[in-house]
């Protein structure tokens, strides 16, 4: 008898057995302008044109970074997806677009159905609470280049807004106010000097207890999924006049702050306006890492700022707080050269 894919590492019967299990998970997150089912060449979504006078698509694309050896080590996949989801729809809400549709790719270096299955609940999860569909993805098995249990993950999202309504910043003005939403976790970012510090230099355990006093263990607490802000956002941006979006990503809030301001034009903000969570401060001492290092890797506690003018930042921090956000004033637009000022 010949070769076989199956003698080369790869599977295609647990492929299709993968597919027949999320089948029902990738159903529970279409909108009405899904057209068909899983399992086509493409992904169809009937865009609705009577909506939008002058509609402009907004598109994202994101992983999970080192977030996904922590899920491989603790053999924990199922909310993973949500991070992969809010990375990428929180991108594109930036621009004032409402995530449409997602689409997933994950890679692996042996196909578990079990596996696939929890890592696309979580994707379906995470879609549901951003209110698009997830209308395709791709699972790749890649025997030799990746082992068994390794996978990656990622993302794809596509949004709607209307022209006069993209959000870019230019119409920033200083005494405008800069309005936090808080992220109680790393969410997907600075996990490779998170893992650096925790586990090489401190010597810790996943089991352990998070920190000193914790009753959930680190691994628990380094899996937390990420906060999705975009259905707070569009709610916001709807009722009030937003004139900036960031979300605090890669590069802290310095690096993403500065993305959003005109020229002409600093962002002062005060550190001292809302609570650190306790994994940055373990964190920083384990690791001995300096408080501008901190800032420009990790979120240190707020996932996105909007900028709203002063007569507006009563309702912004109301209506974000209905929507169980616990915002908070953070600090405001000043003139200057497009830095951001930690104080």
């Amino acid at each position: 008898m010949g070769e076989t894919y199956e003698q080369a590492g790869v599977s295609i019967s647990a492929g299709e057995e993968a597919v027949e299990r999320i089948a029902g998970k990738v159903r529970s997150t279409f909108r009405p302008e899904v057209i068909g089912d899983i399992g086509g060449f493409g992904g169809l979504f009937g865009f609705d044109v009577k909506r939008h006078k002058n509609p402009v698509l907004v598109s994202s694309t994101d992983g999970v970074g080192t977030k996904a050896l922590i899920a491989q080590s603790t053999n924990r996949f199922t909310t993973i997806g949500v991070d992969l989801v809010a990375m990428c729809v929180d991108d594109i809400v930036c621009q004032g677009a409402e995530p449409l549709f997602f689409l997933d790719y994950i890679a692996v270096g042996k196909l578990d159905p079990d596996h696939i299955e929890h890592l696309v609940e979580g994707v379906a999860e995470g879609c549901r609470q951003a209110g698009c569909a997830l209308i395709g993805g791709e699972m790749a098995e890649h025997p030799g280049a990746m082992e068994p249990g390794e996978f990656d993950l990622v993302g794809f999202s596509v949004g709607v807004v209307e022209r006069d309504r993209l959000i870019t910043g230019d119409h920033v003005r200083a005494g405008d106010i800069l309005i936090g939403l808080p992220s109680p976790n790393l969410r997907s970012n600075g996990y490779s000097l998170a893992r650096r510090v925790l586990f090489e230099k401190a010597g810790r355990n996943l089991d352990e207890p998070a920190f000193e006093g914790a009753h959930h263990s680190l691994g628990e607490e380094l899996l937390l999924p990420s906060v999705i802000y975009a259905p707070a956002v569009l709610d916001l941006v709807s009722t009030v006049d937003v004139r900036a979006l960031a979300h605090i990503t890669g590069g802290g809030m310095p690096g993403n702050l500065a993305r959003m301001l005109p020229k002409g034009m600093d962002a002062v903000v005060s550190t001292s306006s809302w609570e650190t969570p306790r994994i940055f401060s373990e964190i920083q001492k384990l690791g001995d890492i300096s408080d501008d290092e901190m800032a420009r890797v990790f979120n240190m506690g707020i996932g996105m700022v909007a900028v709203v003018p002063s007569e507006g930042a009563f309702r912004a921090l109301d209506l974000l707080r209905g929507h169980g956000h616990r915002a908070a004033h953070i600090g405001e637009i000043v003139p200057g050269d497009g830095h951001v000022l930690l104080q």
